[in-house]
């Protein structure tokens, strides 16, 4: 027996049989609905006081009947009819209105957000016959024009419209649009969201963030949206209505995702997709998808999927639990183990062999550090906010070829090298992965193996963006990870970077305000203030007369070649 969708709570037997004997109906080709479906949809719509809904399929086959309300009707998920780039759904959806209105701006939304074939509503006169059907399909996306196109009211004895023509035309459209467009299949364009109770100047900077965030992890933003609220809705994050319309704002402009600035709890994630066909990330999600891109090293890639497994298990839901499995044997009678319960156990196995293998990373890491400790070879890490500047500083000072890109996480496994100082001495630099605004705790604790490398620092620099105006905020998310990992103790010097943009009366002035060494990591005679200044923390010596940078034609560098660790 088919199921009827939708609220049949009272209905009388017999409306329930006519109900289900409308999945026995076909509508012809050429039309959106037969009159004769028309009035017997009307007719039961009239007696039973709610909305009648069809969606039916090009072939006129009807595959799903609901009843909603008076007001509405709720359209289920339908998970063998997805949209693809340049394609519609391949269902319309006909249903009755009682108030004898056009269509509605709910109508439209769906049929926006579904991708629907078309959108028809047929009017129920008072004697419960049908009146005037209105009707309403896609258009292409145009400039300063809707997304969809209204049809004038149809009437319901001259109903032989040509549908099938005009959608498969629609379609044709369609595709050639999004080809003209020249959009990269492989790459995601995404609509940037942002809902908070901070003030709009400090909500506008975290946005800019995800933006840039969105374009180093390879996404194409095609705009943003930022809604400042008294308090979060604890279900939607947002009001639903307003989700409704960046959804439909999303569709519109080709998006393939919606990306929010705040992160999403389980049931914020649930909620928000129940509701939304487009695939849903947040801030955190976003950061490990562009971690996984940067791991190269066995290590690096342990330590991403680790965090991302962490932060899905307690988000792993699913839409229909009836789906489980027998495990078999004693005790396995009855209806076995869900799926979902099968994929979180799974997770957590996974889980479980990665710290491990995490834990054995630990320990080899603790031996070479012992082995470097009984060499007595001072260790600077390099440390600081994304896209600082961290990576150039070591290429430099070292003259190594360490991937350096203006772009957030650039670089990800940490990079050591060797460089001699001045007054013959010697120290290994370190180069580590980049901190940010919020830096997800997962990500912490996967990579605790690489941030216990800055334990055994003997001096941290402290590479500032000097140029960028959100410098404090950003020396503030820096300092206060290192004071969550207890490294606060370690002598630190600011460097400030990016000086060559900058007056030098600006300069001077941040460098006084910051204490702090101001350079161009991209120049190398500018760094000798700073090589002078790491030899005096270390080794308690003055200042050298002689700097690893001058005389370069003499050939007086060769101690300063670096060699890899």
């Amino acid at each position: 027996m088919k199921t009827i969708f939708g609220n049949t709570d009272g209905l009388k037997h017999s409306q329930l049989k006519r109900l289900q004997n409308l999945y026995k109906r076909r509508i012809p080709p050429e039309y959106v609905i037969s009159y004769e479906l028309a009035r017997d949809i009307s007719s039961l719509s009239w007696e039973t006081g709610r909305q009648v809904a069809l969606l039916a399929n090009r072939a006129g086959k009807i595959i799903y009947v609901i009843l909603g309300d008076a007001n509405g009707v709720v359209i289920p998920d339908t998970p063998d009819y997805r949209t693809l780039p340049g394609k519609l759904k391949g269902l319309r959806c006909v249903h009755t209105h009682l108030d004898q209105s056009a269509l509605s701006k709910d109508d439209l939304t769906d049929l926006s957000l579904l991708r629907l074939d078309a959108m028809a509503a047929v009017e129920v006169n008072k004697n419960g016959g049908p009146g005037d059907i209105h009707m309403g399909h896609i258009m292409p996306q145009r400039p300063a024009e809707p997304s969809y196109r209204i049809l004038p009211p149809i009437n319901p004895h001259d109903l032989d419209t040509g549908f099938l023509e005009l959608i498969q035309a629609l379609e044709s459209e369609l595709d050639q649009t999004e080809k003209s467009e020249k959009f990269d299949p492989d790459r995601e364009r995404a609509l940037l969201v942002s809902v908070t109770t901070f003030s709009r100047k400090k909500a506008e900077e975290s946005l800019h963030e995800l933006q840039d965030l969105a374009v180093s992890g390879g996404i194409t933003v095609i705009d943003t949206i930022l809604q400042i609220r008294n308090k979060p809705d604890p279900r939607f994050l947002m009001g639903r209505g307003k989700l409704r319309d960046i959804t439909l704002a999303a569709l519109e402009k080709g998006a393939s995702l919606i990306i929010f600035d705040q992160d999403l709890n389980p049931s914020q994630i649930r909620s928000i997709t129940n509701h939304v066909e487009l695939k849903i990330i947040d801030r955190t999600q976003l950061i490990l998808d562009i971690f996984a891109q940067r791991a190269r090293t066995r290590e690096g890639k342990l330590q991403v999927e680790l965090a991302q497994l962490k932060y899905m298990l307690p988000r792993l839901v699913a839409k229909n639990t009836a789906m489980s499995r027998l495990t078999g044997g004693i005790g396995g009678r009855g209806p076995g183990e869900t799926k979902l319960e099968i994929n979180r156990r799974r997770v957590r196995e996974r889980i479980a062999r990665l710290a491990k293998d995490l834990a054995k990373i630990q320990k080899q890491r603790k031996q070479q550090r012992s082995e470097r400790e009984k060499k007595g070879v001072p260790i600077v890490s390099i440390i600081g906010y994304t896209n600082a500047g961290k990576s150039t500083l070591l290429n430099t000072l070292t003259k190594s070829d360490v991937l350096a890109e203006s772009r957030l996480f650039a670089t990800l496994d940490p990079t050591s090298r060797r460089l001699r100082l001045p007054r013959d001495k010697e120290i290994i630099i370190t180069d580590t992965v980049g901190f940010i605004r919020d830096l997800p705790k997962d990500l912490i604790v996967a990579f605790r193996a690489t941030l216990e490398e800055l334990e055994q620092a003997d001096l941290l620099l402290h590479v500032i963006d000097v140029s960028n105006p959100r410098r404090n905020d950003q020396i503030q998310s820096v300092e206060r990870i290192l004071s969550d990992l207890d490294l606060d103790h370690i002598p630190m010097i600011r460097v400030l970077n990016k000086q060559d943009i900058l007056s030098e009366e600006t300069v001077q002035i941040l460098s006084d305000r910051y204490e702090g060494v101001a350079v161009s990591a991209i120049k190398r005679k500018s760094l000798i203030p700073l090589v002078e200044r790491i030899e005096g923390s270390l080794f308690l010596s003055g200042s050298s007369s002689e700097s690893p940078y001058e005389n370069d034609s003499e050939g007086k560098r060769q101690n300063d070649e670096p060699d890899l660790r």
